[in-house]
């Protein structure tokens, strides 16, 4: 049935009245009204919908990764893959841009977002479980601005090996700062397992993060 152009138009404004009702109910943007003709109503936002993310965290050179074995990670213990890693690094320093990725470290994620030659994040990032980290430190000999990881790698069978992941911070400052970082995201994602039950409750995050030194020195 033909319905006259202002009866059109009501209906379209009492359409447009319940959509922003619930639009401002999810405290979304509210868009833009234009109205051309009674049958052409169009909607422009005022604002992106999707704004785009500036990270923050540290630029630093990713030297990359070694598996390493054993299953008790004390002092030391990330030293001989660091400086594995470290050669590999100064051989190929030529072709490696001084700051290559940028470390995000989260209250149960870090993030290692991958950088351009323009110093800018590129869509290639790794992810990695601060519950499955062993081990941290920015205590090495061959370099004090080294902080290392080592990182419970699950592989698709199911079975997992131990990986020593390394970057190169600016100074030997930021890596401590890393380190301290580290420290305070798992001891938020242990209490976090523990008031899941994921953990014993008489387990205590001085016990289980013996493995993330503070690096105090």
């Amino acid at each position: 049935m033909w319905q006259p152009a202002t009866e059109r138009l009501q209906h379209f404004q009492t359409m447009l009245k319940t959509k922003l009702n619930a639009l401002t109910l999810r405290k979304e943007p509210l868009p833009t009204v234009i109205f051309h003709e009674p049958e052409a109503i169009e909607l422009c936002t005022t604002t992106p919908l999707m704004k785009t993310r500036a990270h923050t965290g540290c630029k630093v050179t990713y030297l990359g990764k070694v598996s390493t074995t054993g299953m008790q990670f004390l002092s030391g213990c990330t030293e001989k893959p660091v400086i594995e890693l470290w050669k590999k690094h100064t051989l190929a320093r030529e072709d490696i841009y001084p700051a290559n990725a940028l470390l995000e470290i989260r209250p149960f994620q870090v993030w290692l977002h991958h950088l351009d030659l323009k110093g800018e994040a590129t869509v290639h990032m790794d992810t990695f479980q601060v519950a499955r980290i062993a081990y941290c430190t920015a205590d090495h000999n061959i370099s004090p601005n080294i902080f290392a990881w080592v990182y419970r790698e699950i592989n698709d069978d199911l079975s997992y090996q131990m990986d020593c992941h390394a970057v190169e911070c600016v100074s030997k400052l930021e890596a401590k700062k890393l380190a301290h970082a580290m420290l305070e995201a798992f001891k938020k994602t242990f209490h976090s397992m523990k008031s899941d039950g994921r953990i014993h409750r008489n387990s205590s995050s001085e016990e289980v993060s013996h493995g993330f030194e503070s690096d105090d020195g």
